[in-house]
């Protein structure tokens, strides 16, 4: 009967060990990955603004387009960062002038003011910024974003991207930098 308890107590032990270990391995994992989600870059723009982004997240992708998007700040607004693929030659793309709606998760349309579009590293990316409202920052730092309508003025109407991936990857970003903003 001894043997039996021993036996059943240095199986428990050895359980403990391994759920231990993998509690261990789950929090590092985790705040790792929550040190790396607030890796803001920055870079001068040519008249000496600084400018304050994260690498872009796919939110759709199929094979005949994609869209990245990313949050870029001034320190003074934030802005919606769009790089669609494929996008329109510099001639046309220039021509997009038209506001963004983006559908978030309490399923309501926020349109978002179109800002600039630009063509960086030599016309190989299409970027095309929208300036948040100041009043829908809480809305785009708490809810998810679904959807997004982008017209695309000189190539055909309105192009539609249900998100599949990076849902949350502006609230992320967005978080990162009013945490930032509130260390001050």
């Amino acid at each position: 009967m001894i043997i039996f308890v021993q036996m059943i107590f240095n199986f428990i032990c050895q359980i403990m060990k391994k759920i231990n270990f993998a509690i261990v391995f789950l929090v590092v994992l985790i705040s790792t990955k929550m040190i790396a989600q607030c890796d803001i870059k920055n870079r001068v723009l040519a008249d000496g603004t600084m400018l304050y982004y994260f690498e872009p997240s796919v939110f759709y992708f199929t094979k005949s387009k994609s869209l990245k998007i990313n949050i870029v700040t001034d320190k003074e607004h934030y802005f919606i960062a769009l790089q669609p693929t494929p996008f329109p030659p510099k001639k046309e793309g220039k021509k997009i002038k038209k506001d963004l709606i983006i559908h978030l998760a309490d399923n309501k349309p926020y349109k978002v003011a179109h800002y600039d579009t630009q063509y960086r590293e030599n016309d190989s990316i299409m970027q095309v910024l929208y300036l948040i409202d100041d009043k829908d920052i809480e809305a785009f730092s708490k809810l998810e974003a679904l959807m997004a309508e982008i017209n695309m003025e000189g190539t055909e109407f309105v192009r539609s991207y249900k998100f599949k991936l990076h849902k949350n990857a502006i609230i992320e970003q967005l978080n990162c930098f009013l945490k930032k903003e509130g260390e001050k």
